[in-house]
């Protein structure tokens, strides 16, 4: 089926998709150079690197409370409010900045990426034809991934373009430039979303919602946030500051894992309905916990100039497996009772994961500041291994051996 019969042509899909699109190219910007920015510019120890990510982590814990304030708004305002404030935090960027400052401004990004995650699943289903939500939202994840795959390669045409043909040495002002065109990108988006087809009524708002039957679930909901952070955090650091990748190298390498994402995605899909979710788990991090000990261990056992690229392709592979995660959402699905407390479920394991990721940003930067690279990817393999454990006890899929 073709992209423009899934949706409800009088819903303002087009306008949703179109903000979509750009946002994904902005926030990919920002994600591709932020490492380096915080590296390169205000010299962001490995220590300092969890503290900034215990702050960038915090506006997703409270997401559950942020919504509950902007009960009376729409889905479109939220998507409205949610990308201005990521807009203002760009823009503030261009101001000279301490690292604490710096840290309120990735923080303030951080609060609008987060109030426009809920937003956009709900409009993606919101402006589809009925029947066909799920196609919808399969097709905003590939616009987003999409995005990112612009966002990064075009922080690596201004590293390139302003290093090679304008004689650019002060990576400061590159960066400034990014900023400039993130924020361009951004009022770009909020534009796109006005639309006569865009409905203005509040909708329900997920709640948290804590249920026996669900405590497998948000077990491995913390396994997923202390995972997703180490990975998150600490794996762009590594090329960073142990294999020390400039910034357009670390953006063609995120394109690249985005690319990757965008064309594995349905292959783990479909993996993971003929094989069910449980054996999904269960290999997920069998693999990741090969993944850990290539982060923290390449160095060591191969040469530098090889050893790079083993990192690299880790990266690829890292943030595909990452795509598994799905199987999680899966599980609950099988053992809700119906849409609102699959919902309400799902949003509450976001704020679990949300909880122990900033523990983690903390406590990683602290060990690997402390006891070396090799201890914080050693753990990240030991918790691998037991959340295989884990899923091992889970019950089968009904019809699976």
């Amino acid at each position: 089926m073709k992209p423009a019969e899934q949706q409800n042509p009088s819903s303002g899909a087009g306008a949703f998709f179109t903000s979509i699109a750009v946002w994904g190219v902005g926030v990919g910007c920002f994600a591709a150079a932020l490492n380096n920015y915080l590296s390169d510019i205000h010299g962001i120890t490995i220590f300092q690197r969890g503290v900034v990510e215990f702050f960038r982590e915090l506006p997703g814990f409270a997401l559950v409370f942020l919504l509950a304030l902007l009960h009376r708004m729409s889905n479109w305002r939220v998507l409205r409010l949610g990308t201005a404030v990521s807009l203002l935090a760009a823009l503030l960027l261009l101001a000279p900045s301490n690292k604490a400052g710096l840290t309120v401004l990735v923080m303030l990004f951080s609060t609008g990426e987060h109030l426009v995650m809920p937003a956009r699943q709900a409009l993606a289903m919101q402006v589809a034809r009925p029947g066909r939500e799920g196609s919808s939202l399969g097709l905003m994840t590939c616009v987003m991934n999409a995005g990112t795959i612009l966002g990064s390669l075009l922080v690596a045409a201004v590293f390139w373009t302003g290093t090679r043909y304008f004689g650019l040495d002060d990576h400061l002002t590159l960066f400034r430039v990014v900023w400039v065109l993130i924020a361009l990108l951004l009022a770009g988006s909020i534009l796109s979303t006005y639309t006569k087809n865009a409905p203005n009524y509040p909708t329900k708002r997920p709640r948290l919602y804590f249920h026996r039957k669900f405590n497998k679930f948000y077990v491995l909901e913390l396994f997923y946030g202390a995972r997703k952070q180490i990975f998150l955090t600490f794996a762009p650091y590594v090329l960073i500051k142990v294999y020390h990748l400039t910034t357009p190298q670390v953006a063609v390498l995120m394109g690249a894992s985005a690319l990757v994402n965008m064309m594995g995605a349905p292959t783990v899909g479909r993996i993971t309905d003929r094989f069910g979710y449980r054996t999904v788990m269960i290999w997920d991090t069998l693999i990741l916990f090969w993944v850990a000990l290539a982060y923290g261990y390449a160095g060591a056992i191969f040469p530098l100039h090889v050893a790079v690229w083993v990192v690299c392709v880790n990266y690829l592979i890292d943030g595909l497996i990452s795509t598994a995660s799905l199987a999680t959402n899966i599980y609950v699905r099988e053992i809700a009772d119906g849409p609102d407390e699959l919902t309400s479920t799902l949003s509450t394991g976001i704020s679990i994961n949300h909880l122990i990721s900033i523990l983690i940003a903390l406590a990683g930067g602290f060990i690997w500041a402390t006891f070396g690279i090799g201890w914080l990817f050693t753990f990240s393999a030991l918790m691998a291994l037991a959340n295989s454990a884990f899923a091992w006890s889970l019950p089968r899929p009904a019809g699976r051996g």
